[in-house]
């Protein structure tokens, strides 16, 4: 059983999450009201939406850095300034370029949730449920981006200021989750390894009063270990978690997630679906990944991160390909193509989606987690941004048959990689990665 306090540790921390996806999802209700309202041109349009994606890449690549030096729950505290300033300042922005800068504060925030939230949660969490618990924070992420899409919705009537208040409700959320982090303590892990010795065996006796002594001395041993070590990420002993670390953030995308999120009215379209029908089928890909999203990490430590991934990968690869046919033979068949993206969904939140954060926060030795979180992170942001933005090129250029291929090809790629490569960290602490995963 969840010890309550940690369960609850990990709820506030989770809200990091909520916040990452309610800030990327809600600027698609706001996005056409800024376009008329400061004139736009299609370019300055473009880079207006994808302002908050290049903070994100950039707060993903730095997000390391203050949570070794400051701490996680510090510098957790800063990322909810980041979220709370992001959505007063774009809400209340007198022209296009302090928008900009507010909008681009957010992503910041955003990807530096993304490398701190699951790597607190990880250090906090015991063995026989970090994978649930870490899970809470992807589980947030589509939550937010549900909670985004009704905000937008419910506020979309409401007049010229519409799109200021769907920017600035963000900041009730963002002001939880400032209050809240007062009540976390900082990671036990940190703590140790910064020499707070009392302070970091008081958090670990509320964690497992059990086994406190053991826990302290596994990690006063491993942070031994590595002090012989270099601290760099790209020394030769670090070498297979940090390619474990790439090659999973890169599958999560050239699975083609983010296209068909972003994309689906459009792919829909495609498929001679009208554009009112188009648009429902794509609202109910949100619900879809919620729900699966949510059964992923409630069995992700029964059942192991591999088995999820291999189920998953089964799954897309069968999706994808029957996708891709349905273009190449131009046999869509009304809502063929949106069902086959529904179960494409259900497939990639109940592994990749519910697998990925876990996955990446638990592979690293204390020395260097934060670093490789922010290198996973950072490459499925870059990867990310790369595919939202040359899938619509490819999909003209190609066609849906090739564009779709290629994701199914990937995804045998990515079969191969679980079957041959991926370890199984199911039920072991943190600690226990060194001996498996580092090079001596």
């Amino acid at each position: 059983m969840i010890q309550r306090k940690v369960f609850f540790w990990s709820i506030v921390t989770a809200l990091g999450g909520f916040l990452f996806g309610f800030d990327t999802a809600v600027i698609s209700g706001a996005e056409k009201a800024i376009q008329q309202l400061w004139g736009l041109s299609a370019f300055e349009h473009g880079f207006t939406i994808s302002i908050a994606l290049i903070g994100t890449v950039l707060g993903a690549m730095f997000g390391g850095i203050p949570s070794d030096r400051l701490g996680r729950r510090q510098t957790l505290r800063w990322i909810a300034v980041l979220y709370l300033v992001s959505a007063v300042g774009a809400a209340l922005a007198p022209s296009w370029v302090p928008f900009l800068l507010f909008r681009f504060l957010g992503g910041l925030g955003v990807g530096a949730s993304s490398v701190t939230a699951p790597l607190y949660i990880s250090e906090i969490s015991p063995a026989s449920s970090r994978g649930k618990l870490v899970g809470l924070f992807q589980f947030n992420i589509v939550f937010g981006i549900l909670a985004a899409y009704l905000s937008n919705y419910l506020l979309a009537n409401v007049g010229d200021i519409s799109w200021r208040l769907m920017l600035g409700v963000q900041a009730v959320p963002s002001v939880a989750f400032l209050v809240f982090l007062y009540q976390v303590p900082e990671s036990p892990r940190w703590l140790l390894l910064h020499g707070r010795l009392a302070e970091g065996r008081e958090v670990l006796r509320i964690i497992s009063p059990e086994t406190v002594d053991a826990d302290v001395a596994a990690i006063l041993k491993g942070q031994a270990h590595s002090a012989e070590q270099s601290e760099s990420l790209w020394a030769r002993q670090y070498r297979t978690p940090v390619l474990l670390a790439i090659a999973f953030a890169f599958f999560n995308q050239v699975s083609g997630i983010n296209a068909i999120i972003y994309y689906a009215p459009r792919i829909f379209e495609m498929t001679g679906l009208g554009q009112g029908a188009a648009l429902l089928s794509s609202a109910g890909i949100g619900l879809v990944n919620f729900i699966f999203t949510l059964l992923g990490v409630n069995v992700i430590d029964r059942f192991g991160r591999r088995k999820l991934m291999l189920v998953g990968s089964l799954g897309l690869i069968a999706t994808l390909g029957l996708v891709a046919r349905a273009f190449y033979t131009q046999q869509f068949n009304g809502y063929l193509v949106p069902v086959l993206l529904f179960v494409y969904i259900g497939f990639f939140a109940f592994s990749q989606g519910a697998v990925i954060w876990v996955f990446i926060s638990e592979i690293f030795p204390n020395a260097v987690r934060a670093k490789g979180q922010a290198l996973g992170s950072s490459t499925h942001w870059v990867m990310a941004t790369v595919i939202a933005f040359t899938f619509p090129y490819f999909a003209e250029r190609l066609g849906g048959g090739h564009t779709f291929a290629f994701f199914c090809a990937m995804m045998v790629l990515q079969l191969l990689f679980v079957l041959r490569l991926m370890p199984e960290k199911k039920g072991s602490s943190l600690e226990e990665v060194e001996p498996v995963l580092v090079m001596h």
